[in-house]
């Protein structure tokens, strides 16, 4: 029996023990035993009820034990099926992870056996780049029959003088600012001498023109099957073009001598009448010993002008034929006779040999007069010239730096380019042609436009200057130094132009706002 049964046996003899126990006290034994066989009936009937009872109790706490055991059982077995799956997916995903770090673990021991086998490669070839090297300075230094130190030691004696030069620059840079306080007295100087020189200047061409006194004298001209005319231009080298100009012959070619000299032949037979091969031979050398008495005439002409002496005479005679030299269409000979002038007027100015100086300038384009005959400048020509005829050193050192190829030895050979610049600077003293002068100006803008960071250029005073506006943000103050100085130095390899042109280079930033 169970505890709960046994209780409720215990609760119910006590109860018919106390039933009796008042049954007896009150109504006496009979009724007591009526009473007792009662109580015990009515004790057992309790009994079996609670037996009853404590057996469907029973019955219903099994099934609820059995029933709660259950549900917790299938709560576990749920529960274990799916820390089951979570297990089985998780040594699925290590197991995976494994496979994956197996295959890892093979590519990487490739990767680190072909690293390796790279590393020794590259090894095996960087001792046989050092070979190499080693070998290319062994052959340098028996080719050069130098050792590398003391190929170094060119080297560093070459950047050296690069260096040098470069400090030399940057020296006359900052004497040419000092200097700019005399730059209110050297514009008197030249202003005066100008002023005090004033020279015609005389435009010449490539052609003459010979007027006729009718048109049936270019028939005479000619010739009978053109025979005077081929004589004519055989003896002097000068073309004659007859067209349908009336009464004018066109005399075309580069030497202006030998277009002088058929020039007056042609006059001379003009005049004369008798037009045939004999006679022009014969007043071709008339006009030939007549043009070099006219050079010799000249060239005198211009030493008297000047005020000097004791030129050779082969000099005199170069300095007439300039008379029928042109540059830019300036007579070379009236340049040289005003260049001798102003320098000499310089000169006097600065307290120099004023004689010097005229001579100077009067033989600084000696050169000219044999330029269309000779291979050569006419700066080299005419070094050569004056050094063949003995001239002072100080007149070849003017005649070889006025235009800037050498540096000047003294004061009357920076008179003497300045003077040159002066004349050939005068409005009208020389031309160009327009396409010349636009392409200079258009090459001039190209250079400038082709660096990085230019924003816009602008070629001004004739292509005497160009100014170059820069983006600020792009070019600092050190690199417009740079700038201006590469830019100078193309212009110099890559352009042909007379004089000097200026580099400006120009960096401006603003800010604006607006006060309310």
């Amino acid at each position: 029996m169970t505890p709960f049964v046994v209780g409720a046996l215990v609760v119910v003899a006590a109860i018919g023990v106390v039933l009796a126990f008042f049954c007896g006290k009150n109504k006496g034994i009979k009724d007591y035993e009526d009473k007792v066989g009662t109580a015990e009936t009515r004790a057992r009937a309790i009994i079996d009820d609670a037996v009853k009872t404590a057996e469907t109790k029973k019955r219903e706490a099994l099934l609820e034990a059995k029933e709660e055991a259950l549900k917790h059982k299938n709560e576990f077995e749920r529960e274990s099926k799916e820390r089951r799956k979570e297990l089985q997916d998780l040594e699925k995903r290590l197991l995976k992870k494994e496979e994956n770090s197996d295959r890892k673990e093979d590519a990487l021991g490739r990767k680190e056996k072909e690293l390796n086998s790279r590393e020794q490669e590259l090894n095996k070839r960087d001792e046989e780049v050092k070979e190499l090297h080693q070998k290319k300075v062994e052959e340098l230094e028996r080719i050069s029959g130098l050792t590398a130190e003391q190929a170094k030691e060119e080297l560093l004696s070459s950047v050296r003088e690069d260096i040098k030069h470069e400090t030399a620059k940057i020296i006359r840079e900052y004497d040419n600012i000092a200097k700019e306080e005399s730059e209110k007295k050297a514009k008197e100087y030249i202003v005066n001498a100008i002023q005090r020189c004033a020279a015609d200047h005389v435009a010449e061409s490539t052609v003459s023109v010979v007027q006729l006194p009718n048109d049936d004298m270019k028939g005479r001209i000619i010739g009978r099957e053109g025979r005077n005319i081929r004589t004519l231009e055989t003896l002097t080298g000068i073309e004659l073009i007859i067209d349908d100009t009336p009464e004018a012959v066109v005399l075309s070619g580069f030497d202006p001598i030998r277009r002088e000299v058929a020039r007056i032949a042609l006059e001379k037979l003009i005049v004369d009448g008798r037009i045939h091969p004999a006679r022009i031979e014969e007043m071709v050398e008339k006009a030939k010993k007549e043009v070099d008495t006219t050079i010799r005439e000249e060239g005198e002409a211009a030493v008297l002008e000047v005020g000097i002496h004791g030129i050779h005479p082969e000099l005199i005679k170069l300095l007439g034929r300039m008379k029928f030299r042109t540059s830019y269409g300036q007579n070379a000979l009236k340049h040289s006779v005003e260049v001798a002038q102003i320098s000499g007027l310089l000169a006097s100015e600065l307290g120099l040999d004023v004689r010097m100086a005229k001579r100077a300038g009067l033989l600084h384009d000696i050169g000219k007069a044999v330029d269309h005959e000779q291979e050569g400048t006419h700066i080299s020509l005419g070094v050569e010239l004056c050094k063949k005829y003995h001239e002072p050193a100080v007149v070849i050192n003017a005649v070889e730096s006025h235009h800037g190829d050498v540096e000047p030895t003294s004061l009357i050979s920076c008179v003497v380019a300045a003077a040159d610049a002066i004349s050939a600077s005068r409005p009208g003293a020389r031309r160009e042609s327009i396409e010349t002068y636009t392409q200079r100006l258009k090459q001039l803008e190209d250079i400038t436009n082709s660096y990085k960071g230019v924003e816009k250029s602008y070629a001004i005073q004739a292509g005497r200057e160009v100014r170059i506006m820069v983006i600020p943000e792009q070019i600092s103050e050190d690199d417009m130094v740079i700038l201006a100085h590469d830019v100078a130095k193309r212009i110099e390899d890559e352009m042909t132009y007379p004089g000097q042109i200026k580099v400006n280079v120009i960096r401006e930033t603003r800010v604006t706002d607006t006060a309310k």
